[in-house]
């Protein structure tokens, strides 16, 4: 279920931007921008730069694009 709510202009204007070059909508721009921000209140010590990496792994993880490590 979705909900309509108010962004200020100057930050739809910068999603769209941003959303045009990332192939994103700019509602799914928006909500990237609001669950990185969300990790990284949660997790101060993590860089943003970590928490994208921490996503695009539970990405791949979630689309079974992994193989399981062996060690040794």
């Amino acid at each position: 279920m979705s909900h309509a709510i108010r962004v200020s202009e100057e930050l739809f204007d910068k999603a769209q931007v941003r959303a045009g070059t990332l192939h994103r909508s700019v509602s799914g721009q928006i909500e990237f921008w609001s669950k990185i921000g969300r990790i990284a209140e949660e997790n101060p010590d993590l860089t943003f730069q970590n928490i994208h990496q921490i996503l695009i792994g539970l990405g791949e993880k979630d689309s079974g694009q992994v193989t399981p490590y062996q060690f040794g």
